[in-house]
């Protein structure tokens, strides 16, 4: 869910950084969320995105809250601050009028930074009065509906959903949450909010509330704090202290843009012993399935490092968590659009667990550059992690359906889980300031569905990122419908890759197919469709190549000539004959 710096140096440590960080400002996933490192522009713009390097320190590596006060320049520092300077040769001032503050206000579902002349955000169109965090995604962005009602709202959805918020506890789908978590805050804002904050809990549960799916028709699992003993199943005791000293620094940090606070090591034992609790539960079918609404999120925490945004492994414990109650092979399927580098390399060497990673990943420059199809496990779990890296921005459901399809499911059912869990990242959601891909609900609903099959029905599903609240919150309750038994509201038909989209699931199939023999007859389908693909579009470009070159009447007459020289037969005939 975040970044590498710029330069790749991946073992910087932090004390060395104490004199630079303050001036950097934050840097999100993509290094700074608001503007690109190599032009400037904004992350919607182009996308972008910086590096940022974790600790590779075996010390607690954190960094207080005095490295943390210089004051970013601001706009109404700026504004006090500047030196007008005065014309010589204009003495009469009559006309002068004192210059205006500059207003700006961040918007509260994607965070991105507005003006005080205008109401709408410009990037997602987001009402500047938004009433997301008390009504989640159905709250009207534009407002148009700003007249209506609570009880009107909650009677429209009940309507729509078929269900009552007082409806009975019928259903085996288990939700974990605890307020406790929202604590887990950055204490000083830096020139841009954080795009990990606890707004992002509230408009999911205001949605589910909306809904009548929880509290009503979801079973409320309770929280407890993973104990020490447990932790060490997947993380080293020098990192557990170093999570465990932040309780008693006031504002702290692991990597530029990782931060806690004096309640984030609670918040993180509450969220992997919410996500173990719920393996557990699932495992020993006192619950069919479970959905754990947790933060802060866990794919990139390693062994030994906290980064992006990731304190402890939530999936990791989960999946420990599980096998401890009886289960012998577990997927974890990661949907988030940064690689979970950090499950990676916890599991890399398990042939008990296998990973599956579907995410951006550009030739490596897309954080956190790890994730690559050829990232296949090491000392005799080769197979084992399965990496789908995207290599572009703007990945929609087709593409991730025809994965499925194609890579995840046949992988999936020879190695027979007993049970599944989902890395839950929506940040491959459209309309995400940091993913800039192009998942709908109904892509993700799909999805569900489609790993619903596995493991008798035994799912987990555990949030990563998403930063957009509006598709964060649409897209969590989509999901949890599928659960509870619905089906998705949009069925996706004909699914049809990308170019680029089936490029990639061919490199990964080939590769992998040395490990999953199942995957041998998709390989010989896909290359077949590839090489289709291939050829229509060599004949689309020689008839538009033919179109634009020469018109069709100069094959007759004094300028059929040109006509065959512009089109390059001459050159062909040459050309084969050689």
């Amino acid at each position: 869910m975040n970044h590498l710096t710029t330069n790749g140096e991946a073992g910087m440590s932090l004390h060395k950084q104490k004199e630079k960080l303050p001036l950097e400002g934050f840097n999100g996933r993509g290094g700074n969320s608001v503007l690109d490192g190599n032009n400037g522009r904004s992350c919607y713009e182009n996308c972008g995105e910086k590096d940022i390097a974790g600790s590779s320190s075996s010390q607690p590596d954190v960094v207080c809250k005095k490295a943390w006060q210089h004051k970013e320049m601001t706009f109404q520092d700026m504004y006090e601050n500047q030196n007008l300077i005065d014309d010589d040769d204009d003495d009469d001032d009559s006309d002068w009028e004192p210059l205006q503050k500059v207003v700006k206000w961040f918007c509260t579902n994607c965070t991105m930074v507005n003006f005080d002349d205008i109401v709408h955000c410009d990037v997602c169109g987001e009402h500047k009065e938004s009433g997301i965090l008390r009504h989640g995604y159905f709250a009207p962005p534009l407002l148009q509906d700003a007249n209506l009602t609570v009880s009107e709202m909650e009677t429209k959805e009940r309507h729509e959903d078929g269900t009552s918020q007082n409806s009975a506890l019928s259903s085996s789908t288990a939700i974990g949450f605890d307020e406790r978590m929202l604590l887990h805050s950055e204490v000083e804002m830096k020139s841009h909010p954080h795009p990990e904050r606890p707004d992002r809990l509230r408009a999911i549960a205001a949605s589910l509330a909306r809904a009548g799916i929880y509290p009503g028709r979801c079973y409320p699992i309770t929280a407890r704090e993973i104990t020490k003993e447990e932790l060490l199943m997947v993380h080293s005791l020098e990192h557990i202290e170093a999570v465990e000293l932040t309780s008693k620094i006031f504002a702290s940090y692991f990597t530029p843009d990782t931060y806690a606070n004096g309640h984030s090591a609670c918040a993180a034992r509450l969220a992997a012993g919410l996500c173990a609790d719920l393996a557990s539960a699932i495992v020993s079918g006192r619950v069919k399935n479970g959905f754990a609404l947790v933060r802060p999120p866990g794919h990139h925490a390693g062994v030994k490092q906290a980064m992006g945004f990731c304190l402890h492994n939530n999936a990791a414990v989960a999946a420990l968590a599980a096998q401890a109650s009886g289960s012998r092979k577990v997927l974890i399927l990661d949907w988030d659009v940064h690689h979970g580098n950090g499950t990676q390399e916890i599991f890399k060497q398990n042939k008990s667990v296998l990973y599956i990673s579907l995410h951006r990943h550009e030739g490596g420059k897309f954080y956190p550059g790890t994730g690559a199809a050829d990232e296949v496990g090491t000392m005799g779990a080769e197979g084992y992690c399965v990496n789908v890296p995207w290599s572009r921005r703007g990945v929609g459901d087709n593409d991730y359906v025809f994965a499925f399809q194609n890579v995840v499911l046949p992988i999936a059912k020879e190695f027979a889980p007993d049970l599944t869990i989902i890395s839950a990242g929506f940040d491959a959601a459209r309309g995400d300031p940091l993913g800039c891909c192009d998942v709908s609900p109904a892509g993700y609903a799909t999805m569900t569905e489609m790993l619903n099959d596995l493991s008798g029905g035994k799912l987990l599903v555990i949030l990563e990122g998403g930063y957009n609240l509006r598709s964060i919150s649409s897209s969590a309750t989509a999901v949890i419908k599928v659960l509870l038994g619905e089906s998705p509201e949009c069925e996706l038909q004909n699914v049809l890759p990308s170019k680029s989209g089936l490029q990639t699931v061919l490199e990964v199939v080939k590769i992998q197919m040395n490990y999953w023999p199942t995957l041998g007859s998709s390989f010989a389908k896909l290359q077949l469709q590839w090489g289709m693909y291939s050829l229509e579009n060599k004949r689309k470009q020689m008839k538009k190549r033919r179109r634009v070159l020469a018109p069709i009447w100069w094959r007759w007459g004094r300028k059929r000539l040109f006509y065959h020289l512009l089109n390059g037969h001459f050159h062909n005939k040459r050309k084969s004959f050689g």
